[in-house]
């Protein structure tokens, strides 16, 4: 039987184009656009949080823009997948959960709170994935599922109460909000201000959004301290600050020195309120480094001059870019080889230079000390001569005494990392 000519055309075509498909799908030649890598982003959008949050997410997509803007990494886009934790720790958990089964994201960038940081990491360690985390904590945490861009408490409390003790004053009041990093930053220091000689003269904690400031206020004024060492967060700064101005306690009378407000959150409440005080972070927007003012140069073009950079931006924005290059150095952003990569990494960041401990995967930092201008900037006033290496665990006590004193507060809290109990909100 003969093959009518036009069957023979059609079989030829056809074997032809299978040929060519199976070219692309094994080969796959560098003009054949590969799928993007997928990043997940999980921070608050909404509830209490939301507010600080929102500057990380800003900082993690300029640093993802830049990247993409120069080809991707590795011939490849990167893609965003924004979550929103809620300003829960509970959702921050799913939502991890979320971005890793369901996305297939290559990497976390998130968590502002040390709350949601352990309810993710639970997450991230199951899922043997990896959690870019980008503020300054309590420490007393180890994970080789997690790269901890902040400072860890030798590279802020520590120093921190050294320089406060030298031009600040011995006594100290401590006020906090009542979860996990306020608490545990809190028995460092005191530890700390009694090996130099200081005292602590009183300890209060509120809740989260609390606006009920006044038995605070009045037990500064009955104890009279030199400094206030302040750990609150969201809402409840402004209440405290506009409390201690109406009290009359200024900068000059009783100096605030904090480890939780920088730049960005004193957009939120009347600046007067909080010049003269002072904070303790790696970064300020002021640093003049060539390569942080390009960085506010960049920022303030993308999102509006009225912006500022604050020190949880910056670690972000350089944890972009540390896992970049991590992803170039393993050729692949698979997880477990770019955990294996990312701990040789280093770069010249806003902050200055940046290492990354393969030992402990937090990461050696400049640290400073700065004091609040009248219009919300932060003149750096002392800094350490290099970047320290990071220590988690303080040496007051042995590892073990330290998670005891974890599994305590958690168990305190009904299993939770934070006293969750109905606040006082501002109507």
């Amino acid at each position: 039987m003969k093959i009518s000519r036009f069957l023979q055309i059609t079989i030829t075509a056809m074997i032809l184009f299978t040929i060519i498909i199976t070219f692309i799908l094994l080969i796959k030649p560098s003009w054949y656009p590969q799928s993007p890598i997928k990043v997940g982003v999980l921070f608050s959008q909404t509830g209490e949080f939301a507010g600080s949050d929102r500057l990380l997410i800003d900082a993690t997509i300029l640093a993802i823009e830049e990247i993409n803007a120069q080809g991707g990494l590795l011939q490849r886009k990167i893609d965003i997948v924004l979550a929103d934790g809620r300003s829960s720790d509970e959702v921050f958990a799913k939502e991890a959960n979320r971005l890793i089964k369901k996305e297939k994201v290559s990497v976390i960038f998130g968590c502002l709170t040390s709350s949601c940081r352990k309810r993710v990491k639970e997450v991230v360690e199951h899922e043997n994935h990896l959690l870019m985390y980008p503020v300054a904590y309590e420490g007393l945490e180890q994970s080789p599922n997690i790269i901890y861009l902040g400072d860890a408490p030798n590279q802020q409390f520590i120093p921190a109460i050294k320089w406060a003790i030298d031009h600040l004053g011995k006594r100290f009041y401590l006020v906090g909000s009542d979860y996990i990093w306020p608490h545990i930053a809190n028995e460092i220091i005191k530890t700390e201000i009694a090996n130099l000689g200081g005292q602590v003269v009183g300890e209060d904690y509120i809740l989260l959004g609390d606006n009920k400031m006044q038995p605070i206020i009045q037990h500064i004024l009955a104890t009279k301290p030199q400094v206030i060492l302040h750990t609150l967060v969201a809402s409840s700064n402004k209440f405290f600050f506009e409390a201690l101005h109406q009290a009359g306690i200024s900068s000059q009378k009783i100096p605030v020195l904090t480890f939780a407000i920088g730049e960005g959150q004193v957009q939120e409440f009347n600046i007067k309120y909080i010049a003269g005080n002072y904070a303790a972070w790696s970064y300020f927007e002021s640093i003049n480094d060539p390569e942080n003012i390009a960085f506010v140069k960049r920022f303030k073009k993308r999102f509006g001059q009225d912006r500022v950079t604050t020190d949880p931006m910056a670690s972000v924005y350089m944890g972009v870019k540390l896992w970049a290059q991590a992803v170039l150095d393993a050729g692949t952003d698979d997880v477990l080889a770019v955990r294996n990569t990312i701990l040789r990494q280093s770069l010249h960041s806003p902050s200055g230079p940046v290492y990354i401990d393969p030992y402990n995967q937090h990461t050696w930092r400049i640290v400073r000390i700065g004091q609040f201008l009248e219009n919300g900037q932060i003149k750096e006033v002392w800094r350490s001569a290099k970047p320290i290496p990071p220590e988690p665990y303080p040496p007051f006590k042995s590892k073990a005494e330290w998670q005891n004193l974890l599994q305590q507060l958690y168990e305190k809290w009904g299993q939770q990392w934070g006293n969750y109990q109905k606040t006082n909100q501002p109507s």
